[in-house]
């Protein structure tokens, strides 16, 4: 019989672990997985409390189409990959595991990926999503293994000008 402070003590040991291992792998990702920027546009959730986050869905330029496919539909599956330091897209195929590739939708000459990712705002800083005309709004992401982009930080292409990060701290 182990005395009730121990339990506890093992509980919150426990709890601690879980929590290194989780912080612990998404450094080791962010160390060691490929990142590059990806083009973004906000999406409002429509919840009356929304915290301190900005709604991002995510666009990449359109992949090229298989020899014979005359036009992309809805719901097809994308893998990404980093190049020059922007992701890009590739149609998966048929033996590539659901849990490697993810949903998209073309939109003209970008397809929309379909898990949109928050990203969490410091308290007093504005909302960086709202942008004046003629600026884009990026993201540097993350590419796991499986699931979706994770973001890292947020930038601003002017025209056709480098992206440059913004300073959110």
């Amino acid at each position: 019989m182990i005395p009730a402070p121990a339990r506890g003590l093992l509980v919150a040991l426990l709890q601690g672990g879980l929590l290194l291992s989780l912080g612990g792998q998404l450094l080791l990702d962010r160390a060691t997985r490929p990142r590059g920027w990806i083009l973004s546009e906000p999406v409002d959730p429509y919840l009356p409390i929304r915290g301190r986050y900005v709604n991002l869905a995510l666009l990449v330029p359109a992949p090229e189409l298989p020899a014979g496919q005359s036009r992309p539909w809805s719901g097809e599956r994308l893998v990404l990959h980093s190049e020059a330091a922007r992701v890009r897209a590739m149609l998966a195929g048929p033996a590539t595991p659901r849990s490697r590739s993810l949903p998209a939708t073309p939109q003209g000459e970008r397809w929309r990926l379909g898990p949109s990712v928050a990203y969490f705002i410091p308290p007093g800083v504005v909302d960086p999503s709202r942008r004046p005309a003629g600026e884009q709004l990026w993201v540097e992401v993350t590419l796991p293994g499986q699931g979706p982009p994770r973001p890292i930080r947020l930038g601003v292409q002017r025209g056709d000008g480098p992206i440059t990060p913004l300073e959110l701290r």
